[in-house]
């Protein structure tokens, strides 16, 4: 089997960078290298991407003290952690062995890893992931930040299936996100996106777009849309420690003529989770990436 699914390899073909794509895809291993697992090691934050009993993607955020995250060998990855009962993803990994994909954020370090493969929960509390693709991306778009745990008690979470004005502001402000996605095969990833405020744009309660900046030319998360539109974002605000969910189906606009993005990604909301104090706090401003391109003056459609 290649590295790569033929949706990925159709966007990198009509990208024409395939050849960039190839470069990037050696780095990728079945294995957990050691310099990986010390970096999981240290990290406090994993966010994870999968399909609901439904086939709805949700991505859901795991975190603990460092050491939550530990390799038990060059396949596996225990994580003591669960996820909270309401979250989307918490009965599919109750229930058995799901298709996963997960990144691990160090954003002082500006640091990420991503660990795909399957993942089982674990008793009394966390699961364990077996790895079929490990490898680490560059730091670009990822904003330099301090994480602490939140001071708010989690409150149950409320559903919707449209973004209310409060959780459209949320959204106009945030410099990250991240987003879930699942191939064909139902091989499951999990990305980071990050810019400047504004970047992700909300166009209306149902409809956002962002672009799609110039990255490392594998096109995990654009290949497995150009097989399945299924997609989940998870929305972290780093003022209150609140965390927004929304799953729903996703397309790619291509020559959208962004500074920087040759691509822009459109966003259809079918239902939102909203989760009070389930993340963590940035306190102050975060130094944004030299990376970010300018973001253009958003406009409703």
């Amino acid at each position: 089997m290649g590295t790569y699914h033929p949706g990925e390899r159709a966007v990198q073909a009509r990208s024409g960078l395939t050849d960039p794509a190839d470069h990037a895809g050696r780095s990728i291993r079945a294995t957990i290298p050691d310099v990986a697992a010390r970096f999981l090691a240290a990290q406090r934050v994993l966010v994870l991407g999968a399909a609901d009993h439904d086939g709805r993607v949700w991505s859901s955020l795991l975190t603990g003290d460092p050491g939550f995250l530990r390799v038990r060998d060059e396949r596996t990855v225990d994580v003591a952690a669960a996820l909270r009962d309401a979250d989307p993803l918490a009965g599919v990994l109750r229930d058995g062995t799901v298709q996963v994909g997960a990144i691990a954020l160090d954003p002082v370090a500006r640091r990420r890893m991503r660990v795909n493969g399957t993942a089982r929960g674990l008793a009394p509390e966390g699961l364990r992931v077996t790895a079929d693709q490990v490898y680490a991306n560059c730091p670009k778009y990822i904003q330099r930040r301090e994480l602490t745990p939140s001071t708010t008690a989690d409150a149950a979470p409320t559903r919707g299936g449209r973004l209310t004005g409060a959780q459209q502001e949320v959204l106009r402000r945030a410099d990250t996100f991240f987003v879930a996605t699942a191939g064909a095969s139902g091989a499951a990833d999990a990305s980071h996106r990050g810019g400047d405020p504004g970047f992700l744009t909300v166009h209306s309660p149902e409809l956002l777009s962002w672009p799609d900046y110039t990255g490392n030319a594998m096109f995990m998360t654009l290949g497995n849309l150009w097989v399945n539109p299924r997609a989940g974002l998870l929305v972290p605000d780093w003022e209150t420690g609140d965390l927004l969910q929304i799953t729903g189906t996703a397309r790619v606009r291509w020559a959208d003529g962004t500074p920087g993005a040759p691509r822009s990604v459109e966003f259809t909301v079918e239902e939102v989770v909203a989760s009070p104090g389930a993340g963590l706090l940035s306190p102050g401003p975060p130094e944004y990436s030299r990376a970010n391109p300018p973001v253009a003056a958003a406009t409703a459609d």
